[in-house]
């Protein structure tokens, strides 16, 4: 017997099969029972296994027929029925030793799952001739053979689907079975008919889309666009509400035949939605128009419809039309809007409005792209829309000058700040400069060429300086260009000269000047002389110092400080620093002679700050002036110690402050006539100090000395604090009765002052608003008529008092003296450049020694061209220099 799942690969040598035997065998794979029954009755043979009953029985080969793993699974043949015993004791014939079966062949290419198993069995076949050799084994397919045409299963299965198709495009109830379609549609794919099947789907589906969703909407056009979109995105809706069932029925071949050539059912649907019903030269238009129509409606104020118009977008992007078609059309009618928008609006709104509406346009357009996922090509090219209209095409509005001066005129660092940051998003916000700059020369011009208001010059600087640096700060995030903007014009506008009476005539700017007025005016006075309009400004600055990660405590030596500092950097922009050092050495002689500085810590932080910003060089007579005072209290020491010694008394309390002549300011020699205990003291000292300096010799400022006298007044005891004059003035009452009166004229010859500073002292105490003496008449100018009497109705609740001191207080000559001087010294300063640069380069032209010379005295003070020009013709005089024959000029040795 042969198994069908392992059958043998050769015949055995005793199993061979007679070649006349070889015949056709029915397809079955076992012969039937009856005809067994029919060949052992003819033949009368036996089988092979009674024959070798009495021998070992070897197993059958169970090697595999076929290596292909395609190969069809087949059930094992049920087992053989034993044989009959024959007697071991019995002998055979020789005709009986072999005996074959007749009917053994196996047909291979019937499927034994298409027929009931059965069982071979061997039969005795007789006429056995074992010379005519072994039968042919045949081999056939395992191909099934199909029980039904292929087309007419087709037939039935499409019939099926086409009945389902249309029940799901009418969007009906379903009364069928997926499983039971999907069965069918996989069937149909195996078989080969997948690409028919595709064919006619899509049919019904172009003729649905077709027919029953472009159909209802073209019956839509006369409505609105945005009616019209909103009927296609139904249609939509439902489109892909039905193919659902499409894709559960169609399963099979979306991922089979579709798959394998790089397609899907989604995106033929997608596409034939698209090519039908979008891309329709009628609807096109229409529902793109009605997309731009909600974006139009939002920008006019409208309520926009979100939720359709998300859907729409969602849509857009489905069918792969958003850059095509919404996107080019929506951008187009942007432009059209934001150009119409921005030229109404900046020639109806001021520049604040005009910026404020932009700023809130184009964040409106962007928070509309952002809430809607709109693709980031919408978001860039809007943008860019947005910001050559507003702003490239509007810059000149934008930075026009006058706008410009009104808002920093306003001081409106918010909306300056919307102005910088709109221009900005074009790299355009250094474009301010031209508008920045000229505000920042006009405002500053008129601050230094006030004359009316020349005391409040470094007030008002300081305010401007703060409010520019608080607008560069916050308002133009610190920019580069406008910063530099920013210290030019401080510069330039600082050092301008101009002859007037405020600086008599002469080349001098005027800021240094009163800069060194204000910084005196700080440290005689400390933390209360600061103005209030700078200490509420210094308050609110606290928050831009805190943005700036700055630590500030506000007491009184630190805020003094902060005024220092900032007047500093009005100084850093003076170039003529000669001025400042001129009046800044007066101011600081007075303070340090009379005791009236408010910290010493300040002062020497003030002398610090200076040698830090301009050098050793300029500061060496300042600190000498310090250490002279240091030595005249250690001389004073000394010489009150030495009259301790000698149990000497004075009768009046003598401070004496010893100076070197070089370091300190001049100050003029007034005659006086010195009381004669005051005298007597003086004369001790100069014997003093002689006996233990040899070779000096002491000149006495008398208009410098201050003193403290005690006064009996009918209504109490005072203690005055008075100048050296005004107590020379006061001790010639001491004398006279309540009622006697002395003369202007007396006065005068008993004190010797000169009739000026004699009308001043009479005036600080006659006429102030403390006053000791009463002039007679009444009145607040000093003449020659006048006289003077001890005021008996003098009171004050203080014990101790101050009495104005006019030498406090500088001149006009005094002020127009050191002008000279310095415009005078600037000249020798020139001079001594000139020397220098001619020494070194022997030979020159006239504008190479100029511009030398200018940059030389730069620090100091530069003169104009002219006086340059005459310096050079000085010079060529005293046989300095003289000019070639070429016209430069030649060092002479």
């Amino acid at each position: 017997m042969l198994s069908m799942q392992n059958p043998p690969t050769s015949a055995s040598t005793h199993d061979r099969i007679p070649a006349d035997r070889k015949r056709k065998h029915p397809r079955h794979s076992s012969t039937s029972a009856a005809a067994a029954d029919s060949i052992a009755n003819a033949h009368k043979q036996q089988t092979i296994s009674e024959l070798f009953s009495n021998s070992q029985q070897k197993p059958l080969d169970t090697r595999v027929l076929s290596p292909s793993s395609k190969r069809l699974k087949l059930d094992s043949p049920a087992p053989i029925a034993s044989p009959p015993s024959i007697p071991a004791s019995a002998p055979l014939p020789p005709d009986k030793m072999y005996s074959f079966p007749t009917n053994n062949t196996v047909d291979l290419t019937k499927s034994p799952g298409n027929s009931p198993r059965k069982t071979a069995v061997r039969t005795n076949k007789p006429n056995f001739n074992p010379h005519l050799g072994a039968r042919k084994l045949v081999v056939k397919n395992f191909r099934p053979q199909a029980k039904t045409d292929p087309a007419i299963y087709l037939n039935q299965v499409w019939e099926k689907l086409d009945k389902a198709l249309a029940v799901v495009f009418k969007s009906e109830k379903l009364d069928f079975s997926l499983e039971e379609l999907y069965r069918g549609v996989e069937n149909l794919c195996r078989q080969g008919h997948a690409q028919e099947v595709c064919t006619r789907l899509e049919k019904i589906s172009e003729k649905y889309v077709a027919e029953g969703l472009r159909g209802p909407l073209l019956e839509k056009l006369g409505n609105k666009s945005v009616d019209l979109l909103r009927a296609t995105l139904t249609a939509w809706t439902t489109w892909n509400e039905q193919l659902k069932y499409v894709y559960w029925i169609f399963c099979y071949m979306d991922r089979s035949y579709l798959l394998q050539r790089s397609k899907s059912l989604e995106d033929i649907a997608i596409s034939m939605f698209r090519s039908i019903v979008f891309e329709d030269p009628q609807l096109n238009p229409r529902i793109v128009d009605g997309a731009c129509d909600l974006i139009s409606a939002d920008r006019s104020g409208e309520n926009l419809d979100r939720q359709l118009f998300s859907e729409t977008v969602k849509m857009f992007h489905k069918m792969q039309v958003y850059t095509t078609s919404f996107e080019p059309r929506m951008l187009e009618l942007s432009q059209s809007f934001v150009a119409e928008w921005a030229v109404r609006e900046s020639a109806d709104q001021a520049l604040p409005e005009y910026v404020e509406s932009s700023v809130r346009l184009i964040r409106s357009e962007m928070e509309r792209v952002e809430i809607f996922s709109l693709d980031s090509t919408t978001r860039r090219d809007l943008l860019a829309l947005l910001e050559d209209h507003l702003i490239e095409k509007r810059k000149d509005r934008l930075v026009n000058q006058d706008d410009v001066a009104d808002l920093l005129d306003e001081n409106k660092a918010q909306s300056l700040e919307q102005l910088y940051t709109l221009l900005e998003r074009r790299r355009l916000g250094s474009s301010l400069r031209p508008s920045f700059e000229k505000w920042i020369d006009d405002t500053g011009t008129g601050i230094v060429f006030d004359d009316k208001e020349q005391d409040d010059m470094v007030v008002k600087l300081l305010c401007l300086k703060r409010q520019l640096d608080t607008i560069w700060k916050v308002s133009f995030h610190r920019d580069e260009h406008l910063g530099h903007a920013l210290r030019e014009c401080f510069e330039a506008f600082m050092n301008k000269t101009k002859k007037t009476t405020a600086t008599w005539n002469t080349d001098n700017s005027k800021p240094g000047e009163m800069i060194a007025k204000y910084v005196d005016m700080l440290l005689r006075g400390g933390a209360k002389a600061i103005p209030a309009q700078l200490s509420s400004i210094a308050s609110k600055s606290v928050t831009v110092a805190e943005d700036d990660n700055e630590e500030i405590i506000f007491d009184e030596d630190t805020e003094i400080n902060s005024q220092l500092d900032q007047v500093l950097d009005l100084f850093r922009f003076v170039h003529g620093k000669a001025v400042f050092e001129a009046f800044y050495k007066r101011d600081l002689a007075r303070r340090l002679l009379m005791g009236r500085s408010a910290s010493a810590d300040a002062e020497r932080s003030m002398l610090a700050k200076l040698k830090t910003e301009c050098g050793s060089t300029f500061t060496a007579n300042l600190e000498q002036m310090f250490k002279d005072v240091e030595l005249a209290r250690e001389e004073m020491a000394s010489y009150k110690s030495r009259m301790a010694e000698r149990s000497e008394k004075q009768s009046v309390d003598l401070s004496v402050n010893i100076l070197s002549a070089a370091a300190w300011p001049t100050f003029p020699d007034i005659k006086v006539i010195i009381p004669s205990d005051i005298k007597n003291a003086i004369d001790k000292f100069e014997v003093h100090y002689e006996s233990k300096h040899k070779g000096r010799k002491l000149d006495w400022k008398h208009a410098l000395a201050h003193c403290q006298i005690k006064a009996k007044f009918p209504k109490g005891n005072k203690e005055l604090v008075v100048s050296s004059f005004q107590a020379i003035v006061l001790l010639l009452f001491n004398d006279l009765g309540a009622d006697e009166k002395l003369s202007y004229q007396h006065l005068k010859e008993a004190t010797g002052l000169p009739p000026a500073e004699l009308s001043r002292t009479l005036q600080s105490l006659a006429c102030a608003k403390l006053r000791p003496i009463t002039k007679h008449p009444k009145g607040r100018d000093i003449n020659p008529t006048d006289q003077f009497s001890l005021n008996a109705n003098f009171s004050d609740p203080k014990y101790r008092i101050k009495i104005n001191t006019v030498q406090l207080k500088e001149t006009k000559e005094e002020n127009k003296e050191t002008h000279e001087r310095v415009a005078e010294d600037r000249n020798f300063e020139t001079q001594a450049a000139i020397v220098r640069i001619m020494k070194s380069r022997k030979t020159i032209t006239h504008a190479e020694l100029v511009a030398e010379t200018i940059k030389v005295t730069k620090n100091r003070g530069t003169l104009d061209m002219a006086g340059i020009k005459r310096n050079i013709d000085r010079l060529i005089e005293k046989d300095y220099m003289e000019r070639g024959d070429t016209g430069a000029y030649n060092y002479v040795a």
